[in-house]
């Protein structure tokens, strides 16, 4: 992983858009930072697109999606997006946004695949000594969350179980800095990425990830890592390097919201010449 400070100016330049994750990313003990907030805002005005891509769920997304200034939030590890919409005039002139819901899997796929989820989850709990679902369960449409971190204490090697169980039962398992995350289906962030870039501009973002930056902080980042040329890790992801089979080329200097701000600071340096 090589300094923040050596991302070329030209390869700054070129940027168009930024996803990032949340969960100590963005947020410190589960808030954003201000300097996370504004570096949101300032992104936005300078005309580039913002798109948060967390594994956590839909409904505890949404309220930052109306509230934060960003294009989009695609939640559950790819799976579902809360996407902004203008209505009526500019917001200084009275008009206001509104938010959809749109989904990858079909309504009956969504279905069928919470109860098997959920099925899973009781395995999990029944055999993972302190084993529990996620505090945000009750907004999650797609996938379960085990907790290993938020409120809970889970060792690496009971980590590593309930990933074994989750994988055992046909699932895809993921482990963020604060959840084990299981699903059905072939989406991830890295679908997830594409399908938005579909979505909101009719574009195909393999065509122009070089123009796209990624910041993250976590195992769970890594596709995006391996997929992004400009990829940027806070500085807390060095409390998980050792597990990284695919890095960030680049590092902060700042953990957490802090961290986003130096990449902010620095594409908004970059458009300034």
């Amino acid at each position: 992983m090589l300094s923040l400070s050596a991302w070329p100016l030209a390869d700054r330049q070129r940027t168009t858009g930024v996803f990032t994750d949340i969960d100590d990313t963005l947020t410190t003990e589960g808030a954003i930072t201000a300097d996370a907030l504004q570096a949101l805002g300032e992104l936005k005005a300078a005309g580039l697109q913002v798109i948060p891509i967390t594994g956590r769920p839909v409904g505890w997304s949404e309220p930052f999606a109306q509230a934060w200034p960003v294009n989009a939030i695609v939640a559950e590890n790819g799976a579902v997006a809360l996407i902004k919409h203008q209505i009526g005039l500019q917001p200084l002139s009275g008009g206001r946004e509104q938010l959809s819901k749109q989904y990858q899997q079909d309504e009956g796929t969504r279905r069928s695949n919470y109860t098997r989820m959920y099925q899973v989850a009781q395995r999990v709990m029944r055999e993972v000594p302190g084993a529990r679902l996620s505090q945000d369960s009750p907004g999650r449409e797609t996938d379960i969350a085990i907790d290993h971190s938020e409120f809970v204490q889970l060792p690496p090697e009971r980590i590593a179980q309930a990933v074994r169980i989750m994988q055992s039962e046909g699932m895809n398992a993921t482990v963020s800095s604060i959840h084990i995350n299981g699903w059905y289906g072939a989406h991830n962030k890295l679908e997830g990425a594409r399908w938005i870039v579909r979505e909101l501009f009719g574009r195909d973002l393999d065509a122009e990830m070089t123009n796209w930056v990624y910041v993250g902080d976590s195992t769970n980042d890594q596709l995006m890592f391996e997929a992004f040329p400009h990829s940027v890790g806070v500085a807390n992801i060095l409390r998980f390097e050792a597990e990284l089979s695919h890095k960030p080329r680049y590092i902060t200097g700042g953990e957490r919201g802090a961290g986003f701000a130096e990449v902010a600071a620095a594409l908004l340096e970059a458009r300034r010449g």
